[in-house]
């Protein structure tokens, strides 16, 4: 009895140490949101192919027409930031 209760003493601390540790880690700061209405690989109109998949990429959302687009946007990430910055860039002007 005496080791069930050193058992259950244990599995609670250390599920309170855990669950301790998880509270404290540092929440994520908030993306900068993702402007533009079309795929940031295929130039496909958001939407049109059903829900985008949205992700968040060095800080920043990113928003594909279809997950298969992923794949596309991880062959070369820098290339396609590089095109989303310069579109926003122009819808300022």
């Amino acid at each position: 009895m005496k080791n069930l209760t050193k058992l259950i003493s244990l599995t609670l601390g250390a599920a309170l140490m855990a669950t301790t540790a998880l509270a404290q880690e540092k929440k994520p700061e908030k993306a900068k949101p993702y402007t533009l209405d079309k795929c940031l690989v295929s130039d496909e109109k958001l939407g049109e192919m059903g829900k985008p998949y949205v992700f968040v990429h060095e800080g920043r959302e990113i928003k594909l027409c279809c997950k298969p687009c992923l794949k596309g946007f991880k062959k070369d990430p820098a290339k396609h930031i590089k095109k989303l910055e310069a579109a926003e860039k122009a819808a300022k002007k």
